[in-house]
């Protein structure tokens, strides 16, 4: 239950993990929100779905692989990640191409459950417009 007056926060994901600082920055900022208790969503479209996949290798351009920092998520309550159908399989890519990401649900003895969820476009567009406050990166 959100408490009265926790707007409801969603991070959208469009730029591939390297190339441009955007994934890295909305990471960064969403681990500060969520360190304020923002009710924070992400979500992965375009060509964002590459930021949360398996076995990122950054070593050909010379910058740290931040992937792996997504899988800390949990310890900051943030559990809702949603992945857009159809800009994985435009891409070619499936859900066993994700990194696995999980939380511990206190509300089920601590049992961990996966934090990515693959939804379709139209439910894409029904989770944003449900939210107070959208930023895109």
């Amino acid at each position: 239950m959100m408490e009265e007056g926790v707007k409801k926060f969603l991070y959208v994901n469009r730029k591939a993990p390297y190339g441009t600082i955007y994934a890295l920055e909305a990471l960064e900022v969403v681990l500060i929100g969520a360190a304020f208790d923002q009710d924070v969503s992400l979500a992965f479209l375009d060509d964002g779905v590459f930021q949360l996949t398996r076995d990122q290798n950054t070593d050909g351009v010379g910058v740290k692989n931040f992937s792996p920092t997504f899988r800390a998520l949990g310890d900051y309550d943030v559990n809702k990640l949603y992945v857009e159908r159809e800009s994985l399989e435009e891409r070619g890519l499936t859900a066993d191409d994700l990194q696995e990401i999980v939380y511990e649900d206190e509300d089920d003895d601590w049992a961990e459950k996966p934090s990515i969820r693959i939804i379709s476009r139209a439910e894409m567009a029904d989770l944003m417009h449900d939210q107070d406050v959208i930023l895109s990166f």
